[in-house]
This record gives structure tokens, C-alpha cells and sequence, in this order.
């Protein structure tokens, strides 16, 4: 059976559940997995799990994300996952700080 009606079907289960099973590519690192998926994380672990998973949205100084990206982060808020938007350098060493404590 191909690889890719594996994963199609996959994906669709995935979807089925109210998981979001993303299409992985990473161009700076070669033989990354093909798909991430993410599921609701129950209310008593989120705080937990943002402590080591965080989806970063960078800017240009002053912009905002598209409609689209918005649409996207609430789609990873509602799951419970953390969702940032940094704009400056400034929100970048925040971030860094908050995985020191």
C-alpha cells in the first residue's frame, strides 16, 4: 500500500477525532517526521505543556498576524496549546527567561 493512502487515511481519522494532524517540513533539518498531531490537551495539563510546547508566531516590529494566522492560533488555543506572537527582541528574551525559572 503507498505511503501517502496510509497517511491520507490517517489524516482523516485524525480529523475525525477534532485532532489536527499538520503536514511537517522542516527546510533547515532533513528526515523530520511527516505529520505532527495534536490533540485536546485536558485543562488539569495545560499549564504543564506549555512549559515545553509553545508555537511562536515572529513579526516585524508593529505588524500583526493575517486573519488566516489568527484563525490558525485560535484553532491551537482551543486545543490548549500556547500560542505567542513576538514582534521585538524584547518578547524573545521573555520568552527565555520564563524557561529559566
Amino acid at each position: 500500500m503507498r505511503e501517502s493512502t496510509i497517511e491520507q487515511h490517517a489524516v482523516a481519522m485524525f480529523k475525525a477525532l477534532g485532532d489536527l494532524p499538520y503536514k511537517f517540513t522542516s527546510p533547515g533539518r532533513r528526515n523530520v517526521p511527516d505529520r505532527l498531531r495534536l490533540r485536546e490537551i485536558p485543562a488539569e495539563h495545560r499549564e504543564i505543556v506549555a512549559r515545553y510546547v509553545q508555537f511562536i508566531e515572529f513579526k516585524a516590529t508593529g505588524e500583526k498576524p493575517t486573519a488566516a494566522q489568527e484563525r490558525e492560533h485560535a484553532r491551537l488555543r482551543k486545543l490548549g496549546f500556547r500560542v505567542e506572537v513576538v514582534d521585538n527582541i524584547a518578547g524573545v528574551d521573555a520568552l527565555v527567561r520564563e524557561t529559566r525559572k
